[in-house]
């Protein structure tokens, strides 16, 4: 019990440092689109794609490793939480401690990273609607107003003036 409870350490550890790297990049994402650098935030997506296929693995491996601790147990795989399984580490202090420093210090990375996420998304959402303001500002300069031409019936004729056509739908 105590390797699995070492493997899981050791995993969660591998997985934490990954999660930081992680986080790093999305830091460093904000920057990138403030600037409007869509190059640099192409790069920084194959990074964070490479980086999560590392995670997965890690996963996997987590997820194999608690389900062998689920079995000397005997509990449920679904029920057996980190926090749990440190509290039944209650006659290994050594192990518990191992354990409760990284569920500590993956919940404190995890956090940060949603909250840098949840900035960048709001930045992008930010940006889009500049996108299309600025793409709706450009197509109302286009359309003149319609003249007050009538013919002799007294009907406005709708002719516009200096209209284009083939314009760009952003619409579509």
């Amino acid at each position: 019990m105590a390797s699995l409870i070492d493997t899981l350490v050791d995993v969660l550890n591998k997985e934490n440092d990954e999660y930081e790297k992680l986080l790093d990049l999305s830091k460093g994402k904000t920057d990138v689109i403030v600037k409007g650098d869509l190059n640099a935030l192409a790069v920084i997506t194959d990074k964070e794609q490479l980086i999560v296929t590392k995670i997965t693995a890690l996963e996997n491996e987590r997820t194999e490793t608690m389900q062998e601790i689920a079995k000397i147990l005997n509990t449920d795989v679904a029920e057996l939480k980190l926090d749990v399984l440190v509290d039944l580490l209650q006659k290994k202090p050594k192990e518990q401690k191992k354990l409760s420093l990284i569920h500590d210090k993956l919940h404190t990375t995890l956090y940060e990273m949603k909250f840098i996420n949840e900035q960048n998304a709001e930045l992008l959402k930010s940006a889009i609607d500049m996108v299309n303001f600025d793409m709706n500002m450009i197509q109302a300069m286009r359309k003149a107003p319609e003249t007050a031409n009538y013919n002799k019936g007294a009907y406005n004729t709708g002719s516009s003036l200096g209209t284009m056509s083939g314009t760009f739908d952003a619409k579509q």
